[in-house]
């Protein structure tokens, strides 16, 4: 692979699994080691050892998992600032709704001309964001319920927690 060479994403199937249980079973058999053990790829002309970054690793160990597990793994070289197209397509979002929030400076962006771009990282933040507000909502409506609670005092509180979270909400969106 040259250094010229356009990246297109591509999807991959797993063919022997057990293979890949026994990669997956070497991967992991140092996790639990203090310090942090480091990690080589042999190959090549010259079988020289190359150490493998910790990100490297990390993502080699998320996609022998995968598709130890029988899924495939699409894998998409993103560049580190992203269209409001690709930005959206990553958060599972119309572009018009992050077009709102980037509107509502709920995450940063630069223009370049006249087009908006985001950083990746960026993205992820408010991708992380949105998911702990949403566990944080989910919280707030979840109760307990066993056989000697009061359901009036239950529905009550439901009630309470659906007006506080509806405040919060409301209260976002005026900022």
């Amino acid at each position: 692979m040259s250094a010229n060479e356009t990246l297109a994403p591509s999807t991959h199937v797993a063919r022997d699994e057990q293979q890949l249980g026994h990669l997956y079973d070497a991967l992991t058999a140092e996790e639990a080691l203090a310090p942090r053990p480091r990690h080589y790829l042999v190959g090549g002309a010259d079988r020289d050892p190359v150490e493998l970054p910790e990100e490297v690793y990390e993502v080699l160990l998320h996609v022998v998992d995968a598709m130890r597990k029988g899924l495939s793994v699409t894998v998409s070289p993103t560049s580190q600032v992203l269209t409001t197209q690709q930005a959206a397509d990553l958060l599972g979002i119309s572009r018009p709704t992050l077009i709102k929030a980037l509107d509502e400076k709920q995450l940063p962006y630069t223009r370049t001309g006249t087009h908006r771009r985001i950083a990746l990282t960026h993205v992820l933040d408010y991708r992380e964001r949105r998911r702990q507000a949403q566990y944080a909502a989910i919280d707030a409506l979840s109760v307990d319920v066993d056989e000697t609670s009061d359901i009036d005092q239950t529905l009550a509180d439901l009630r309470r927690a659906r007006k506080e979270v509806a405040a919060k909400r409301r209260a976002s969106k005026a900022d």
